[in-house]
């Protein structure tokens, strides 16, 4: 097997038959291993006509090879698929191929293992190449949804494409000292122009706005930043506003000794300033590139407004989406943002920021209008795409109203063809990721969410996203490391507690999941339409739902599960998720089933990436008979069909 194996992998089907005695019999002598080669290829050829395939050699004296037409593997059929501009096929095949090796898990001997590392490399840069043709060729023809999958799918099997930048760069918030007094962000409009033309720069990895300001919060010195961000420079900077003056001065910095490696220092009028941005994009642009050595790629020109006061308000509105827990930040941001679009109707990053809003407002905040504001979400996402095609982001947030409407198909098309127009914002890497988390294809989806867990490290529920992914995939170290990662970045420990208790440290898993009690009313919030619980009633809900959930007891499992059931009848939103999570964890199929039935919204769309552990008692779920059913309800067998089948079910099980 080996043998044909070895074969398989070299585009002729062929190997010189000294080569294969020297990979396969380096320690016998050249005599000996030519005979073990004679012996070998006489049982092969005997197991072959037993199997109905006597024509499947072609031996000769000098070489042996396969007859290719009767021989079928997925190398094969992919190569023959890139070949022939079959793209749609090519993507599938390497989704379902997905990050796998070439020969998982083989090793034989030291001259077979440093043979099969270097064909390994030869055979990678065979596919990435005609795979990056067929892309090119796919764009050059217009057709831009079929160049997505396959670009999509490339991706993810080879993320160190996608990581092309030496370097990671990190653009701290710049301070402000105004002498004026007043409402007036031109440092943040300064940091937001930076980040905005970096990021779409070659070369360049830009870390991810929610981690930088939570990083930058810390204290901690710019060395420690550095690392904390995972960056190799960092940019900081100060604006200083006079009556009648403006001074922006502009530093780079090398992460790990704090060396200041260029500095700028900027003067003029804010009218100077606010009407011409060439000034950060010709020259400090320019000349940060030309310190790193990065050749300045020309980016497009972004499409934002002339109104100052729009723009005022729509740094003000975007900085308080991710603050969107904190009391009265959600609906403030959206406030502000829809006066900027007021102001100018044209303005396309407010149009996705609005869009953002509505979505960080339906998932963090009580509202039982989730299903609606993902719906002005994707509106407002379809508003600026329309004025400006590079939004990439905005087609994310499109998918995620998808969902909603039971379309993961749809949601996955969106999320690929946004990450080809913006495949370095780490937001969108994300977005991506975690869709096809949902739909259970985890080997595909972790690329993704590594690559925006490595731009936005300080940010919690990338880490949830990462340690569920770690976690389905059966890595549990890795997994409990995430899990407890996102403990210390201030999110809840529920993923966590879980995680221990699959892991059979069930009392542990229980007291972790208990403690959670305490973030109640601050980091958990209470159900929409519910009021907080008093500390006796509280105590006594999280005592039971940790029993449930992590201790293994079949008659606290039972209990829980009875108590999900009353509050899917009787609470507000009946498919909240702090019913549908529980559910999932739990292996409740009837009740999960009939939650994402009823309303997929979201809020509660996070937990569908808990379904694909195969672990007791959440597998329950998916081995329940009437999943396929539910699966074909909620558009999940459409989006296999079209987009790969679940890791844990590599092929239609109705079908078998």
């Amino acid at each position: 097997m080996l043998l044909v194996s070895l074969l398989c992998l070299q585009p002729d089907y062929s190997l010189d038959r000294e080569r294969l005695c020297q990979l396969l019999w380096p320690d016998r002598f050249p005599a000996q291993a030519k005979a073990s080669l004679r012996q070998c290829l006489l049982d092969l050829r005997r197991q072959c006509e037993v199997e109905g395939c006597p024509n499947l050699l072609v031996v000769t004296r000098s070489a042996v090879a396969l007859n290719r037409d009767a021989v079928q593997s997925d190398l094969a059929a992919l190569e023959d698929a890139l070949a022939q501009g079959d793209a749609l096929h090519a993507a599938a095949l390497i989704e379902q191929i997905g990050n796998l090796p070439l020969l998982q898990a083989v090793t034989f001997n030291p001259d077979f293992d440093s043979w099969l590392a270097m064909k390994r490399q030869e055979v990678e840069a065979r596919l990435r190449h005609a795979s990056a043709r067929l892309v090119g060729q796919l764009r050059a023809a217009g057709e831009t949804g079929t160049s997505a999958r396959l670009s999509g799918a490339v991706l993810a099997r080879y993320p160190a494409i996608r990581s092309l930048a030496d370097v990671a760069l990190a653009v701290l918030p710049f301070g402000q000292i105004d002498q004026v007094g007043g409402d007036f962000f031109l440092a943040e409009g300064v940091t937001d122009e930076l980040v905005s033309r970096l990021g779409k720069l070659e070369g360049i990895m830009l870390a991810g706005r929610t981690s930088v300001l939570a990083v930058a919060a810390r204290g901690q010195t710019l060395t420690e930043m550095a690392a904390s961000l995972r960056v190799t420079h960092l940019i900081e900077g100060e604006v200083r506003r006079t009556a009648d003056r403006i001074t922006v001065n502009i530093a780079l910095i090398e992460g790990t000794t704090g060396t200041e490696l260029w500095a700028d220092r900027m003067e003029g009028s804010i009218e100077d300033f606010f009407e011409s941005r060439k000034v950060i994009g010709n020259n400090v642009i320019a000349a940060i590139c030309r310190v790193l050595g990065l050749a300045l790629s020309p980016a497009p020109m972004r499409r934002m407004t002339a109104n100052r006061t729009a723009y005022s308000l729509y740094l003000q509105g975007r900085s308080l989406v991710r603050r969107s827990m904190t009391d009265g930040a959600a609906a403030k941001s959206v406030e502000l943002l829809e006066q900027a679009l007021a102001l100018d109707p044209d303005f396309a990053e407010c149009w996705t920021a609005l869009a953002d809003a509505h979505v960080h407002n339906a998932v963090y905040t009580p509202c039982l209008d989730r299903v609606e504001r993902s719906r002005k979400a994707a509106e407002c996402a379809r508003r600026a795409e329309a004025l400006d095609p590079g939004q990439g982001h905005a087609l994310a947030i499109q998918g995620i109203h998808e969902w909603s409407r039971k379309n993961p198909a749809g949601a996955l098309d969106l999320a690929f063809e946004a990450y080809a127009r913006e495949p370095r914002n780490a937001d969108v890497a994300l977005r991506l990721g975690s869709f096809l988390l949902y739909i259970g294809r985890t080997r595909a989806a972790l690329p993704f969410i590594e690559a925006g867990v490595e731009q936005d490290p300080a940010y919690g529920r990338n880490h949830v996203l990462l340690a569920t992914a770690y976690f389905n995939l059966g890595d549990m170290e890795r997994a409990l490391a995430a899990a407890q990662r996102t403990v210390d970045l201030g999110m809840p420990g529920m993923w966590l507690a879980v995680f221990e208790a699959a892991n059979g440290d069930h009392e542990k898993a229980v007291a972790t999941y208990y403690a959670q009690r305490m973030l109640m009313n601050t980091v958990i919030l209470p159900p929409a339409g519910t009021e907080p619980m008093n500390e006796a009633m509280r105590d006594a809900y999280w005592g039971i739902a940790a029993r449930g959930i992590c201790s293994g007891d079949e008659v606290a499992r039972a209990a829980y599960c009875a108590m999900l059931d009353g509050l899917h009848q009787t609470m507000p939103d009946p498919c909240d998720p702090t019913i549908a999570f529980p559910a999932i964890w739990m292996g409740h199929a009837e009740l999960v089933m009939t939650i994402y039935r009823e309303c997929i919204h979201p809020a509660n769309m996070f937990g569908l990436m808990s379904l694909w552990a195969d672990a007791e008692p959440i597998r329950q779920v998916r081995l329940h008979p009437g999943f396929m059913d539910f699966a074909e309800d909620v558009g999940l067998i459409e989006a296999w069909n079209r987009h790969g089948w679940p890791d844990l079910m590599p092929a239609d099980p109705r079908g078998a």
